[in-house]
């Protein structure tokens, strides 16, 4: 072979090696970037129609049932149902669905923590992969205008132990494709998992709620003249009933317990003695069924240690014989003066009796 031959064999050689090579790790990094994203895909499937309603209550059904309104409340019992069903297909289904059911603007307060869509949805993410949480029955759904008051079971871990949630949610219509949708909601009042959710939140939520707590602290409960509790017990998102007849009897029943239990326990007792069925079923934070001695001997007791203030409400939903609380206070440990402040979410069942309404059946959180 001629030199010449063998210097231009040599080049292209060369030439071909290096080209091998980038092509090597250009297909290399192709295709390690396609396996990369179909790992990432999001392939799963979502429910997301306003028409299968009756289909999913059969799957997810409503222990004690209510009147739900047509227009926005039934696309709101829809939006409750769905988001169940996409929960319970994990978590890649449940974050694909919250496109569509949150607005980047939503805020979602979990365990008392304040959370933007992209925290509460970093936070749900670390939770699901600690465990597994499924979605069961609902005891309640009262859906009142555009908000909706939810107590249901869940079930954690291999286990499958049982528990039980409350939440709070406010929705908007939006008039366009994607429709009814959250504005803010409330999962579960503030307890030992409030630790751990805050660490998802940026300063600006750590701020908002700082303020909160603060205003909280400082609030003074507003003198009133008169019998008229409305004003001294406010609701910061009044709803309008569907039967304001039986709306307002019930309202009537919960301030004059908000006022009497400031008072003094005695007064409170008193007060449940009055207002409660003798054999109503109260059910605490402890999710222990108790009768009303033994609630009554459970808030003595309380009493003695703690000086709890109701101060004023989020909401009151009313629907049928159900209405469904969710309240600010402030704590005081009597031996330490230590003060803190919270919310406490409630259901109660209302009977009629010839003498009026009393509270058959009281559920808190």
């Amino acid at each position: 072979m001629e030199p010449k031959t063998r210097k231009i064999l040599i080049i292209a050689l060369i030439a071909f090696g290096v080209v091998a090579v980038v092509l090597a790790l250009t297909l290399g990094l192709v295709f390690g970037l396609k396996k990369e994203k179909d790992e990432n895909k999001d392939d799963v499937e979502i429910v997301n129609s306003y028409d299968n309603t009756e289909e999913l209550i059969k799957k997810f059904p409503v222990i004690n049932p209510t009147t739900v309104n047509p227009g926005l409340e039934k696309n709101i019992q829809n939006r409750l149902l769905t988001g169940f069903e996409n929960w319970n297909r994990g978590f890649k289904a449940w974050k694909k669905w919250g496109t569509i059911l949150y607005t980047d603007a939503s805020i979602y307060n979990v365990h008392g923590a304040r959370l933007t869509l992209a925290q509460y949805q970093a936070s749900m993410d670390v939770t699901l992969k600690r465990a597994i949480i499924l979605m069961g029955d609902f005891h309640n759904m009262l859906i009142c205008g555009d908000f909706a008051a939810i107590y249901y079971d869940i079930f954690t871990g291999e286990a499958k132990s049982p528990g039980t949630v409350m939440e709070f949610v406010r929705f908007k219509d939006y008039g366009n494709e994607l429709g009814t949708r959250v504005v803010v909601g409330w999962g579960g009042p503030k307890d030992n998992s409030f630790s751990a959710m805050a660490y998802f939140q940026g300063d600006e939520e750590k701020m908002i709620q700082a303020e909160q707590e603060l205003h909280l602290l400082n609030y003074q409960i507003p003198s009133v003249t008169g019998s008229d509790l409305t004003k001294k017990y406010p609701v910061l998102y009044p709803s309008v009933y569907t039967d304001n007849v039986k709306a307002n009897a019930f309202i009537d029943i919960i301030l004059n317990g908000f006022e009497e239990w400031n008072k003094a326990i005695d007064n409170y007792l008193s007060w449940v003695d009055n207002n409660y069925d003798n054999d109503a079923v109260i059910c605490g934070t402890d999710r222990v069924n108790r009768t009303k001695a033994e609630y009554q001997n459970q808030m003595e007791n309380l009493a003695g240690q703690e000086k709890i203030e109701k101060l004023y409400f989020d909401n009151i939903l009313i629907r049928d014989n159900w209405a469904a609380l969710h309240y600010r206070y402030r704590r005081t440990i009597r031996a330490t003066n230590e003060k803190s402040v919270g919310d406490r979410m409630q259901f109660l069942l209302f009977k009629e009796e010839s003498t009026g309404y009393k509270i058959e059946a009281s559920f808190i959180k």
